[in-house]
C-alpha cells in the first residue's frame, strides 16, 4: 500500500480509536523508549538545555513568548517524528515471524535489504 494511501485511510474516522486505547494502556512503558531514544539521539542535552536558557532570558516579553513557542513546536515535532520511528520499530516487533519483510514502503528493512 502507498504510503499517501496508507495515511489517508488512518483520517478515517474512528480508525484511531483501537489504536489510542492500546497506546493509552501502554504509555509508560512507551514512554521510557521514546525518552531512551531521545536521550540516545542527543536530542535533549546541553544544547538543548542552552537553547531554553536562550529563550527564557530574553528580556522582552514578546520575543521571550516567541522563542518560548517556537522551542516546543520543533521540540514537539521531533518528539513526533522519533516517536513514529519507535512506532515502526514496534510495529515490526509485532509482525508475525512469517512476514519479516513487511515493512512500511520507504523503510529501509534488513531482510528485503538482504534479499536485493
Amino acid at each position: 500500500m502507498e504510503i499517501d494511501a496508507a495515511i489517508a485511510a488512518l483520517s478515517e474516522p474512528g480508525r484511531l480509536a483501537a489504536a489510542q486505547e492500546l497506546v493509552s494502556r501502554a504509555a509508560p512503558s512507551l514512554e521510557r523508549v521514546l525518552g531512551s531514544a531521545l536521550r540516545e539521539g542527543g536530542w535533549f542535552d546541553a544544547a538543548h538545555n542552552a537553547a531554553v536558557r536562550d529563550a527564557v532570558a530574553l528580556s522582552d516579553a514578546d520575543a521571550r513568548l516567541a522563542a518560548v513557542r517556537t522551542l516546543l513546536a520543533e521540540e514537539t515535532r521531533l518528539t513526533m517524528l522519533v516517536g513514529v520511528a519507535v512506532g515502526f520499530e514496534l510495529a515490526r516487533e509485532l509482525a508475525p515471524e512469517a512476514a519479516p519483510e513487511a515493512a512500511p514502503e520507504g523503510c529501509p528493512d534488513t531482510a528485503t535489504n538482504q534479499q536485493e
